[in-house]
């Protein structure tokens, strides 16, 4: 079943390789979409399309981080797949 699944993450996650992180772990997964900061609100947000099974692999991916982060939330919303990206990348 295909899903498509909207995250932001709170905490200290960025300048830890966050991005590079959800990136690596997103393509691994045969994930599309796009990771980036949000600046203004100090966090990382997430949209990934793919098999619901794998979204909810990510999803436990980001509720930890990488080694130096430090994730205090995870904001989750779920929707229907739209199939509207090509792959899965970081945004700037």
């Amino acid at each position: 079943m295909q899903a498509s699944l909207y995250a932001k993450v709170y905490g200290l996650v960025q300048g830890v390789n966050f991005r590079y992180f959800v990136l690596r772990h997103a393509q691994e997964l045969g994930l599309t979409g796009y990771v980036r900061n949000l600046l203004l609100e100090r966090a990382v947000e997430v949209v990934a399309e793919g098999e619901r099974e794998k979204l909810e692999q990510l999803l436990r991916l980001l509720e930890v981080g990488p080694h130096r982060a430090r994730v205090e939330r995870v904001e989750v919303e779920w929707s229907e797949y739209s199939g509207g990206f090509p792959r899965f990348e970081a945004r700037f």
